[in-house]
């Protein structure tokens, strides 16, 4: 049974730096998300703002207005902003220690750990709460080094990459397993972020606060753990994009899944880096190129985001670049995964073979 949870997201609630909430309030195996605290958006539905599809989430003016309209007090209190400058303000931490005053556990995402705040902490231990810090490493002694053995799993492993971070890797590659589900396959997703580890992801950690030494093992031993499952395919989440100049934790993806097959998201609209004005975007071209030179895989299909797009702008967008790239093009929230998983069953046909929907006697 799912725990209740509240999730901050302050001025942030649908932008791409809310993108923790934003995935919570899609999906959540772990969490019943109970309400979303952003100011700006207060007496809105979270699933009508974020999707268009009310989900019955309803939006707070702030903590103490949630606190008196819930039924119930929640479980958990989850911060869902993911900024660029990973640091609490002040006013966010009141808010958190308002939080643990009401006896509800912390569940923090940022690179700040909670666990070594002296105030925090000492609140915790008197109101007799539990804060849990999700991208906080397990200790050096616990971590994975690459071991090599990824170069011998026969199981079709996809990696869900991007052109840059806040595009929806994890949301297509979400997307994806539950479509692969759906056609009777032991489909496994491999998270390697904090937000997929909020939503409940078996398998993964967050590897951005990982040192480079251990950030490609942990990824091959997440996905040595999940073969233990037997699983048809796997599909790991991206992070940022492989030609981003922040972020190095695309490259440990790719060398710790080694990919036999690789789908691109992109956002056609955006025109420069997400949190870096200054840096513009990258082509599809040039990424493409270097995601294939890099990994040695193929990428088969390209996913679209489709934010400031109408649906007429996704529609043409799709057809342009099916006949640019010769490529399956998508938006898996407007549209499906039919395409990407009909690619699938091209490229791996064992697939066809081992689900029960595809083999039945003919007639």
């Amino acid at each position: 049974m799912k725990t209740s949870a509240i999730v901050y997201c302050e001025n942030e609630y649908g932008k791409l730096d809310g993108k923790i909430a934003n995935g919570l309030v899609r999906h959540s195996d772990k969490y019943k998300i109970v309400g979303i605290i952003d100011s700006t958006k207060s007496g809105l539905d979270a699933g009508e703002y974020l999707d268009g599809i009310k989900n019955g989430i309803p939006i707070f003016q702030n903590f103490n207005q949630a606190i008196e309209m819930l039924d119930s007090i929640p479980e958990y209190f989850i911060y869902g902003i993911a900024p660029l400058q990973p640091l609490l303000n002040d006013e966010e931490k009141k808010i958190i220690y308002t939080a643990i005053k009401a006896g509800i556990h912390i569940v923090n995402g940022l690179p700040e750990f909670l666990s070594e705040d002296e105030v925090c902490m000492s609140l915790a231990k008197k109101y007799n709460v539990s804060i849990f810090d999700v991208r906080k490493p397990p200790s050096k002694e616990n971590l994975q080094q690459f071991t090599g053995k990824i170069r011998n799993v026969q199981t079709p492993i996809i990696t869900i990459s991007g052109t840059d971070c806040a595009v929806g890797k994890r949301t297509t590659a979400l997307k994806l397993v539950e479509a692969l589900k759906n056609e009777g396959l032991n489909a496994i997703f491999i998270t390697t972020g904090q937000t997929g580890i909020l939503q409940g992801s078996k398998y993964g950690i967050a590897i951005d606060v990982l040192s480079s030494g251990f950030a490609t093992g942990e990824v091959e031993n997440a996905i040595l753990e999940a073969l233990k499952e037997k699983p048809d395919i796997i599909v790991v989440e991206g992070q940022g994009a492989l030609s981003h100049p922040a972020f190095t934790s695309s490259s440990a993806i790719i060398r710790g899944a080694m990919p036999k097959a690789i789908i691109l998201q992109h956002p056609p609209k955006r025109r420069n880096r997400c949190d870096f004005p200054k840096i513009p975007m990258p082509t599809l071209e040039s990424e493409i190129k270097m995601l294939e030179t890099f990994s040695g895989s193929k990428v088969i299909a390209i996913t679209i985001n489709h934010e400031e797009m109408n649906d007429q702008e996704v529609e043409s967008t799709t057809k342009t670049y099916e006949e640019k790239y010769q490529l399956p093009v998508t938006d898996v929230l407007k549209n499906d995964c039919s395409k990407l998983i009909e690619k699938l069953y091209e490229i791996f046909p064992d697939l066809i073979r081992v689900n029960p929907l595809l083999c039945q006697p003919q007639e």
